[in-house]
């Protein structure tokens, strides 16, 4: 229901941009959303925003809007995307 690419960003920007986009797309009632961060080169141990996705997800801020993730399918980019369900609004 919803895309985020963080391709090419620095930390704080991504983190900033993840935020906005999580509160975002749950006031407008979507439940599942996609977050792309590239996979990194497997040299250097992946990507530093694959890594600090998983902490960004479970900040206080942003975990009240979500059930849960994991990492996406091949189609929507396998280990360099995470799918991310939404709570149901209320009220």
């Amino acid at each position: 229901e919803g895309r985020l690419d963080l391709h090419g960003m620095v930390q704080t920007g991504a983190h900033g941009a993840l935020t906005a986009f999580i509160a975002r797309a749950a006031s407008e009632g979507k439940r599942c959303v996609v977050v792309i961060t590239g996979k990194g080169r497997i040299s250097e141990g992946g990507g530093v925003l694959r890594r600090q996705l998983p902490g960004w997800l479970n900040a206080p801020m942003v975990r009240t809007h979500i059930i849960g993730f994991a990492v996406a399918q091949p189609k929507d980019g396998g280990a360099g995307a995470m799918y991310v369900l939404l709570r149901r609004r209320r009220g």
